[in-house]
């Protein structure tokens, strides 16, 4: 008998084993356009900040939309749970690490107040800002009307896995196309990984799917329990149910990478994979301006049972202006996203994002180290 296999797996691909192919036509940065659309709501630069508590404060989404982008909110964070929620950062930061994910867990027991999350989107709101604010599954249902009528322009609805079909004994699963018909803000879902059930997602007439499972920095989803696919090959399948919903319906679903993005070059190499934006969460929370004081931590870190996160140091590395804007003289990468992209989308020839999707890209395991040994040296 020949040799046989329970499984035949298929390869799949992460940032660094891929890279661009130049374009046949070049044009100069400056006439290159980063717009994203999310149903009728634009933004000048295709990038959102993850709704992590250490991210993503009501004055650090006030700052995202200055600087063109958005900052989605976590909803049932401490600035929905507490009074003061500025003073528990502080007390998340002092903790020791040995005994963080512990003191989490017991942070995040308090309920979240209605109240509250009204003041915090009232506060995005008053900034002139657009205002996002991210769910769970469980509590989008109960608790996104009260953050629209607040104010909220979107609702992000977020968990480690998101499927349109959801089973359990427990409570009845939250049916998407309820949830859109009852709210009237762009509905942004996620985190998914493959072409059927972004389709699926997409069905439902949700306005956005977030794409991701565990690459964060902050997030040992696969560790613990060995769930996820590498990013571009993730955001390739669920641009590819995009193109499908589109010719089939005509309405355009924006699919947004989320997750283990550390620099310019991955910015690009999202969107070439047909990533209409991307989510990013350490980057900004090693911002000046970012509530955690260079300390981030996932939002499936305080899960009572089963943790699947963790409390990272990222350090202050520069004002936001900066991360997204430059000028810097860092040679990693990590600062001047927006510069990176238009000067990525320049070298492809691609006036737009949607330009952008169609450049040529190759498997390249050694792109990083090819040609490099005297970097690499020190």
């Amino acid at each position: 008998m020949g040799r046989r296999l329970f499984k035949e797996l298929e390869r799949s691909y992460g940032f660094d084993e891929v890279a661009i192919v130049p374009g046949q036509v070049t044009i100069n940065p400056e006439l290159t356009s980063t717009k994203m659309t999310i149903r009728d709501l634009e933004f000048e630069i295709p990038i959102m900040a993850s709704a992590m508590d250490g991210a993503v404060s009501p004055r650090f989404a006030a700052r995202m939309h200055e600087m063109g982008g958005l900052g989605v909110l976590n909803g049932e964070g401490l600035y929905s749970r507490y009074d003061d929620p500025y003073s528990v950062l502080e007390d998340i930061i002092a903790t020791p690490q040995e005994e963080v994910t512990e003191f989490l867990q017991q942070v995040y027991t308090r309920p979240v107040k209605e109240s509250l999350l009204t003041a915090q989107v009232q506060e995005i709101k008053q900034s002139g800002a657009i205002c996002a604010v991210s769910f769970t599954p469980q509590n989008a249902k109960r608790m996104s009307p009260a953050a629209v009528e607040a104010g909220a322009d979107m609702v992000v609805v977020q968990s480690t896995v998101t499927t349109a079909r959801h089973e359990s004994n427990s409570y009845r699963g939250l049916i998407f196309s309820e949830l859109i018909g009852s709210l009237r803000v762009p509905v942004v879902v996620g985190n998914c990984v493959s072409y059927g059930v972004a389709l699926e997602l997409m069905e439902t007439g949700v306005d956005g799917v977030l794409v991701g499972v565990g690459p964060g920095a902050a997030c040992t989803t696969r560790e613990v329990v060995g769930v996820g696919v590498p990013q571009v090959t993730a955001t390739l399948e669920c641009a590819a149910a995009r193109e499908d919903y589109f010719r089939k319906s005509g309405r355009y679903v924006a699919v947004i990478t989320d997750g283990g993005i550390r620099t310019g070059g991955d910015i690009c190499k999202s969107i070439v994979s047909g990533a209409d934006g991307v989510m990013l969460g350490t980057p900004f929370a090693q911002a000046e301006e970012a509530p955690g004081r260079g300390f981030n931590w996932g939002m499936a870190n305080p899960h009572p049972e089963l943790p699947r996160g963790t409390r990272i140091k990222v350090g202050i590395k520069a004002p936001l202006k900066q991360i997204l804007y430059g000028p810097t003289s860092k040679t990693d990468g990590t600062q001047n996203f927006v510069g990176a992209l238009k000067a990525g989308m320049g070298m492809c020839g691609a006036y737009t994002i949607r330009d952008l999707h169609q450049a040529e890209m190759v498997i390249a395991p050694a792109i990083k180290t090819e040609g490099k040994f005297f970097q690499m040296g020190g």
